[in-house]
């Protein structure tokens, strides 16, 4: 069974930094590409930003430069540095995870992480 572990939420002020990971339970080769998705109440679940197998990353527009991705393989985690925070950011984050390619900008796949709540606050 797939199971992705996502850590690194809290509580930050604003201008503050946090560092998301996801671990998979298995190889993350078994994975075409992860993304993170952030959603908070009442409203859907937005993509952050996605990366595939390959190394190739794409970034919603309004967020690229104070987000990255990266991917530990060796470690079987995905994270999601998040610099200049704002109160605006927060929301709780999800991982997900897809096996196969499509076209396009990222579609969630099957699998999802348990949420970290991110609180930007002073």
């Amino acid at each position: 069974q797939v199971q992705l572990v996502e850590s690194g939420g809290g509580l930050v002020q604003p201008g503050g930094s946090l560092r998301l990971s996801c671990t998979t339970s298995g190889s993350i080769f078994n994975f075409y590409a992860m993304g993170w998705y952030r959603q908070v109440p009442g409203k859907q679940r937005d993509l952050v930003a996605s990366i595939t197998r390959g190394g190739i990353t794409k970034y919603t527009e309004s967020l690229e430069g104070r987000f990255t991705i990266s991917r530990d393989n060796a470690k079987n985690t995905v994270y999601l540095q998040m610099n200049s925070l704002k109160p605006e950011d927060t929301a709780v984050y999800y991982c997900n995870a897809k096996n196969h390619y499509t076209p396009g900008d990222y579609t969630p796949g099957d699998y999802w992480g348990q949420g970290t709540q991110v609180t930007v606050s002073s």
